[in-house]
Order: structure tokens, then C-alpha cells, then sequence
């Protein structure tokens, strides 16, 4: 997926939307996810997709989970993420039924990762796309990913690097030639953030 393509289209985005919504009521009502019926699908959501559903309330992180690999349908791969976002994100209590009308949902669908080479940790900051690259940062069993959305916070390559190891649990001034670097792209809506 290259910068700004869409592989989805209003409808499909809409149902993405509308089944990662009611995934979230489903899991209130019942404690799972929203069983999904695939077959009913159009093509592009019955297709193997990689996603991250973000919950916020009033512009603060509220949950995050995600997929870096298709390996379910994209309709499953969303309606999992949106309960585990809203229920199973360790860094929050679980949502509760009172804050589901503030909740803003948004839905980023990822393109195929793609291995980054740099021969310094200069070369690899060089190298970011602001904006544009979500990166998958692992080093020996340490891993981190940041979605392209975390430039509007961080949109100097270098903090965006630094916190990007930390998250993956290592000290911000770490470099080893060990480490390994992904970018992917992102497909994301809706479109106001």
C-alpha cells in the first residue's frame, strides 16, 4: 500500500466501523468479541488483513491493539482488536458501558512490512518517513511498533526512534547491529485524525 492508495472502499470502511462498534457492545453484553459471519463480506474484508483499532475519549488514549501480520480475515482480524482495544489493553481498566458514547474508534488497516536497511542508527533515522512509516523495532525478544499516526506526537525522527525503544522496553540511547527495522504504511479512518 503506497501513501495515501485506498484499498477500501466508503462502504467497506463503514462496515469496518460499524462491526468494530458493535464488537465493542458485543463485549459488554457478552464478554467476547463480535462473532463475525465472513462469508456475508464483500471480498476486500474477507481477505487476510492486519489491523489497529485505537479507542479515545475526548483526544485521550483509551486502548490500542493491533495485528502486524494478516493471518485472519480483515473483518475478524477488526472485530477482535476493537474488543481487545476496549477490554484487554493492559495499559487500562476495562471499558466500562457509562464511557462507550464518548469513545472515538479508529481503524488502521496495514500494509505488508517491510524490512528497513541502514548501516548506523543515523542512516536509519535518515531514512523515516514522518508521516508516512508505522516501524516495527525488534531487538533479540524486545519488539515495538509505532503506527504512523504517532508522528503527530512525536514528528521528529529521532524522538519518534527513542521512544519507539522504549516502548519495546529498551533505554532510548540503545543501538546494537542486531537490531532489525520494518516500516508499513497504513490505511486509516475514519480520516479526521
Amino acid at each position: 500500500m503506497r501513501s495515501g492508495e485506498r484499498r477500501l472502499d466508503d462502504t467497506a470502511r463503514r462496515t469496518l466501523l460499524d462491526i468494530a462498534t458493535r464488537s465493542v457492545v458485543h463485549g459488554l453484553e457478552h464478554g467476547t468479541p463480535l462473532p463475525v459471519e465472513v462469508d456475508a463480506c464483500p471480498e476486500p474484508l474477507r481477505a487476510p488483513g492486519a489491523s489497529f483499532v485505537t479507542l479515545r475519549i475526548d483526544g485521550e488514549l483509551r486502548g490500542c491493539i493491533g495485528s502486524l501480520v494478516s493471518r485472519r480475515p480483515l473483518v475478524t482480524d477488526v472485530a477482535d482488536n476493537a474488543f481487545a482495544a476496549a477490554f484487554r489493553d493492559p495499559r487500562f481498566p476495562p471499558l466500562r458501558a457509562a464511557e462507550v458514547p464518548d469513545v472515538d474508534l479508529h481503524i488502521s488497516v496495514l500494509g505488508p512490512a517491510e524490512p528497513l536497511t541502514f548501516t548506523d542508527e543515523a542512516d536509519l533515522i535518515a531514512r523515516l518517513r514522518p508521516g508516512i512509516d508505522g516501524l516495527i523495532l525488534r531487538a533479540g525478544h524486545q519488539q515495538g511498533t509505532f503506527l504512523p499516526s504517532v508522528w503527530d506526537s512525536l514528528p521528529r525522527p529521532q524522538d519518534f526512534l527513542c521512544q519507539l525503544k522504549r516502548k519495546a522496553g529498551l533505554p532510548e540511547d540503545y543501538w546494537s547491529d542486531g537490531i532489525q527495522v520494518w516500516r508499513y504504511e497504513t490505511e486509516s479512518f475514519p480520516d479526521d485524525h
